[in-house]
């Protein structure tokens, strides 16, 4: 994979879409086929998400890509506490369950999964991939 990224990192970014697109969608597929929504989707997303974090911390890209500690002090994260609440204000009435625990559970991971990937694919990978050519196209496809 190393030599992949070096030689074109375009070519390393579409090929993590396109992994990730067919095989989240085979992964939904067969899930949907087994009765139990993301039963095989989560165990795909989590394998993604560990090999492209193996990669990015074997390489030294860590701080390429956003995934080390924050320079930003923790005091000043104060000014998201409202974004926060805003985004949990749908919960304080309560939660009501439409599917059973366990795929509320495998929902909620994949989704986390699911986040990482697409951050470090399309606004990592890809962006900065593109942003080698040029800004401006690297925003509007990212």
């Amino acid at each position: 994979m190393r030599k992949l990224y070096e030689k074109s990192k375009l070519t390393f970014s579409i090929i993590w879409i396109v992994a990730y697109c067919v095989l989240m969608s085979i992964g939904d597929g067969l899930s949907a086929e087994a009765g139990t929504e993301k039963a095989v989707t989560l165990p795909i997303a989590l394998a993604l998400s560990v090999l492209l974090f193996a990669f990015i911390k074997r390489n030294n890209l860590t701080k390429e890509y956003g995934l080390c500690k924050s320079e930003v002090s923790a005091k000043k994260m104060l000014f998201y506490i409202p974004l926060a609440l805003m985004m949990i204000a749908n919960l304080w009435q309560g939660i009501s369950l439409q599917v059973s625990v366990t795929e509320t559970a495998l929902y909620t991971l994949t989704m986390f999964c699911v986040g990482f990937l697409e951050e470090v694919i399309f606004r990592g990978l890809l962006f900065k991939a593109m942003a080698e050519n040029g800004i401006k196209s690297a925003i509007i496809v990212s």
